[in-house]
């Protein structure tokens, strides 16, 4: 239930607790009023008979027989009333009723249930006709029951006929005004949304009322650190990438000029003392075949470390050439186990040299993965150059059945996702059918500005 239907639901509530409080006020006011006119009118009535009393004992001539209702009913046509007077020293009894006028709609059952539930309608009122300290009789004043329930229907149907209307017009008024001082509400819950998707750089406008305002100005401000937090980490990230790389081409080229240099020397000398050897020593010519077995494989490992540092053709022919020769020698070294495909779409060659070497350490890491952890039988690796970005996608039919990945103590993701970050790119990874691995990366041709990887 979102604000505005929570406030619209107490605000009900509150009115519907306001109208049963009014309906039970009128009720039992009605229930008095039916009382006390009963009481006034048998109050009325007994000072009437008192008086006749009084006229027939001073002898006062042409009074009517006691008791005589007639002036009551001259004066007093209440209807529904029944009016009872029962002589002290007999059992005779005089009453008298007017009729009843029903003109009220009929009232429902379950009214009168409730009503006769809570109150005593048609309660007699008694009195006692007394005159110089004698009891003349009992005065007995008895309302209609039903008319006393029609009354109160009546009232409380006014009462809930109005109270209806108040009540959903306020609610009309009141819905329409908070909705529209909610309405900033939307447009903020908008704007967290805008920036839980990355949108740092989206603002709340300005709203009138104060403590909307304060809240868009929090979250503006919010918005912006986040936003300079961001910038300063990729700008870091990129500034790491590039020692990173600086260090891979020193390190490169010092084991090609020094450690290589130095391994070549010695193969030469080995040829060398070999020759003189042969003729002056033949028996150590085979610790110089050892020494040049070893020499060569600390040459072929050079080379493998030179290739996974800065590979040679990288620098000469570019991305399209490096990643064909890092597929072959990735087929080359799993000989059947993993077949390792290269599809490559667009102009390579304009893509700069920063965003360039940036996909050839992606895809080295990728492949690198698969040929640990995948256990795949084919491996597709696609990379398609297009006008605003360039996209890679590597795709095998390994192991891989749940998302996401289990945690590793390895950084190789780590690694990737830090670069992909640095580049303001996209990064997504996506279950195959029936198992496998598709790893996605998109990367925007223009990175962080003044960043160059």
């Amino acid at each position: 239930m979102n604000l505005l239907h929570h406030l619209l639901s107490r605000i009900v509530a509150v009115a519907l607790l306001c109208l049963l409080a009014s309906t039970a006020y009128v009720l039992a006011d009605n229930d008095r009023t039916a009382k006390q006119a009963t009481w006034r009118i048998t109050e009325a009535l007994a000072k009437q008979l008192s008086f006749q009393q009084l006229q027939i004992s001073s002898g006062f001539t042409g009074a009517s027989p006691f008791p005589d209702f007639s002036l009551w009913k001259q004066t007093r046509p209440i209807a529904g009333l029944c009016v009872k007077f029962t002589a002290a020293n007999s059992q005779q009894a005089h009453s008298l009723c007017t009729g009843e006028e029903l003109t009220s709609p009929a009232v429902p059952p379950y009214f009168t249930t409730l009503y006769r539930w809570f109150f005593t309608p048609g309660l007699a009122m008694t009195q006692t006709i007394t005159l110089n300290g004698r009891t003349y009789g009992l005065l007995t004043v008895t309302p209609s029951a039903d008319l006393e329930v029609t009354q109160a229907w009546e009232n409380s149907r006014r009462l809930l006929g109005l109270s209806v209307t108040t009540v959903f017009a306020v609610c009309v008024l009141v819905y329409l005004s908070i909705r529209r001082a909610l309405y900033p509400a939307q447009t903020i819950v908008q704007g967290l949304a805008a920036l839980e998707r990355g949108e740092l750089a989206y603002r709340l406008p300005p709203f009138a009322l104060a403590e909307w305002q304060r809240i868009a100005e929090a979250i503006n401000q919010l918005a912006a650190s986040q936003a300079q937090l961001l910038g300063e980490r990729q700008r870091l990230a990129v500034q790491l990438l590039n020692l990173q790389e600086e260090e891979r081409r020193y390190l490169a080229q010092e084991l090609h000029d020094e450690f290589g240099q130095c391994l070549a020397a010695i193969n030469a000398v080995t040829a060398s003392i070999a020759q003189t050897a042969a003729q002056h020593c033949p028996e150590i010519l085979a610790d110089t075949g050892h020494i040049s077995q070893i020499t060569g494989h600390m040459l072929n490992s050079v080379r493998s470390l030179l290739a996974r540092l800065r590979p040679a053709e990288f620098d000469e022919l570019g991305l399209a050439a490096s990643l064909q020769g890092l597929i072959a020698n990735w087929n080359a070294h799993s000989g059947t186990k993993t077949q390792y495909r290269l599809t490559i779409s667009g102009a390579c060659g304009r893509l700069p040299e920063a965003l360039a070497l940036t996909l050839f350490r992606i895809s080295q890491e990728c492949l690198t993965n698969i040929a640990k952890h995948a256990a795949a039988t084919t491996a597709d690796l696609t990379l398609a150059v297009g006008m605003d970005t360039v996209d890679l996608t590597v795709t095998d039919n390994g192991n891989s059945r749940h998302l996401p990945l289990p945690p590793t103590n390895g950084i190789g993701l780590l690694g990737i996702r830090e670069r992909v970050t640095a580049l303001q790119g996209q990064l997504s990874f996506r279950l195959n059918q029936p198992q496998g691995l598709q790893v996605a990366i998109r990367l925007p041709l223009q990175t962080i500005t003044g960043a160059a990887l």
